[in-house]
C-alpha cells in the first residue's frame, strides 16, 4: 500500500527560493538592457545635437563694398583684395543681381556685415581641419580684436537649397521635394492599401488565392526596400516614362513600398471590431457594404491612421530605394511640379555625408536632427490619435 505524500513547507523552500532567484536575474538582465538602450539613445542624441548645433549660427564679417567695382562685374574688386578668402565666394558671386535688384546702389559705397568663407566659420568655430591658411587666420584674428566678426542664427539653412559651397547650403529644396513626394505617397497608397484590406478583410472568400495573396503581402512588407526602388526604375521610369529623379517617380516607388504596410494595419483595425457590431447591422438590415462603410470603418479608423501615419514616417526615412529613381540630384532651388528634378531629405543628409569639406559635417548632423524631429512628430501623432481614439470592448 502506497503511503500518502506529505507535502512539507521546508522542503519546498529550496526550489521556491531557487525560481524567485531566476526571476530576480531574469528582472536584473531586462533592466540592464534597458539601461544600455537607453544609455546608447541618450549618446546618440547627445551627439548629434552637439554636432548640429554649429550648423545653425553663420559667420559674418564687416567689410567696405565698393558697388562701382561691383557694377562693372568685377565683384572680386568690390572688397578689399586681402579680404577675398575671407569673405563667401557665392556672396561674392551673388553681387551683380544684387545691383539689378537695388540700381540705386551703384556708384556708392557702404559697410555691411556679409556671409564669412566656410573656413573661416570652420576656424571661428574652433573645429579641427577648418583648412584656413595662417596668413588669413591673422587677418581674421585681427577683424575679430576690431568687432568685425560675429556669429548670427543661420536662416539660410532653412530658405536656400543645396550649394557647392557649405556656407550657402539648405534643406528648403530637400524639404520641398519631400513634401511633393509624401504627399504622392499618400494620396496613392492610403486609398488602394485601405479598400485593399477592406476587401480581403470583408468581402474576399477564404480561398487558395486569398490566403496566398495575404502571404505574399505580408513577405513584401519585410523585403528590402531597396528592391522597390528597382520595381519604381523599371515600371514608372523605363516603362511608363515617368521623369527621373521626379517626386512623381519618388512619390509612386515609395507608395510601393508603404503599400503592405497599410494593408496590414488595416487589416489588423478591421480585425479589432467586435463581431457583434456586424451581426446587429445585418440584424436591422443592412447590406455588406452598408455595414462596413457606417459601422465597422469609422471603429476601426483610429488603427487604420495609426498604422498609414507610421507608415509615411517609414517612408519619409528611407534613402535607397530613391536613389535608385535618381533623386540623388543636386537641388539648388526648390522645384515647383512633381515632374520636376528634386530630392528629399534623407538624400539631401546622404550627400553632404559624402562631402570633405567640413562645413558640410555639420549640417549633415543638422539635417539628421531636423528628420528626427520631423519622425518623431509623425509617430507623436500616431500615438495620440491612437490613445485618443482607442475603445474598449
Amino acid at each position: 500500500m502506497n503511503k500518502p505524500i506529505n507535502y512539507i513547507a521546508g522542503a519546498a523552500n529550496p526550489r521556491q527560493k531557487q525560481r524567485e532567484r531566476a526571476d530576480t536575474r531574469f528582472r536584473l538582465y531586462g533592466m540592464t538592457a534597458l539601461a544600455l538602450a537607453m544609455m546608447f539613445l541618450v549618446f546618440f542624441f547627445i551627439d548629434i545635437i552637439g554636432k548640429a548645433i554649429p550648423a545653425f549660427y553663420q559667420t559674418e564679417v564687416h567689410v567696405t563694398i565698393n558697388y562701382v567695382e561691383a557694377a562693372k562685374t568685377n565683384y572680386n574688386k568690390a572688397i578689399d583684395h586681402k579680404l577675398s578668402h575671407i569673405v563667401s565666394r557665392g556672396w561674392l558671386r551673388g553681387l551683380p543681381q544684387y545691383l539689378q535688384a537695388h540700381p540705386e546702389m551703384i556708384g556708392s559705397s557702404s559697410e555691411e556685415w556679409v556671409a564669412a568663407d566656410s573656413r573661416v566659420d570652420q576656424y571661428i568655430k574652433q573645429h579641427d581641419g577648418h583648412g584656413l591658411k595662417s596668413r588669413y587666420q591673422k587677418i581674421v584674428d585681427e577683424m575679430s580684436a576690431d568687432g568685425r566678426v560675429r556669429q548670427v542664427f543661420n536662416s539660410g539653412f532653412f530658405t536656400t537649397g543645396d550649394s557647392k559651397l557649405p556656407e550657402q547650403a539648405g534643406i528648403m529644396a530637400a524639404a520641398v521635394g519631400s513634401v511633393f513626394t509624401l504627399l504622392l505617397t499618400m494620396l496613392v497608397a492610403v486609398p488602394i492599401g485601405v479598400m485593399t484590406a477592406i476587401y480581403l478583410e470583408e468581402f474576399a472568400d477564404d480561398n487558395t488565392v486569398t490566403r496566398a495573396i495575404e502571404v505574399n503581402i505580408n513577405n513584401l512588407a519585410a523585403i528590402p526596400s531597396i528592391l522597390y526602388g528597382l520595381l519604381g526604375l523599371a515600371i514608372f521610369i523605363n516603362f511608363m516614362g515617368v521623369p527621373r529623379s521626379s517626386a512623381l517617380a519618388g512619390g509612386l516607388t515609395l507608395a510601393l513600398m508603404t503599400l503592405p504596410i497599410i494593408i496590414i494595419a488595416t487589416r489588423a483595425s478591421l480585425r479589432a471590431v467586435p463581431e457583434t457590431i456586424r451581426e446587429a447591422a445585418y440584424g436591422l438590415g443592412a447590406s455588406s457594404l452598408q455595414t462596413v462603410w457606417h459601422h465597422v470603418l469609422p471603429l476601426a479608423m483610429p488603427g487604420i491612421l495609426t498604422g498609414s501615419i507610421i507608415g509615411l514616417a517609414q517612408a519619409m526615412g528611407e534613402t535607397a530605394p530613391l536613389i535608385i529613381v535618381g533623386m540623388m540630384a543636386y537641388i539648388p532651388e526648390p522645384s515647383s511640379s512633381i515632374l520636376d528634378a528634386t530630392t528629399v531629405l534623407p538624400a539631401q543628409v546622404y550627400t553632404w555625408s559624402t562631402e570633405s569639406m567640413g562645413g558640410y559635417a555639420e549640417r549633415t548632423s543638422a539635417g539628421i536632427l531636423v528628420l528626427l524631429t520631423v519622425l518623431l512628430s509623425l509617430n507623436a501623432v500616431a500615438v495620440k490619435l491612437r490613445n485618443r481614439s482607442q475603445q474598449t470592448w
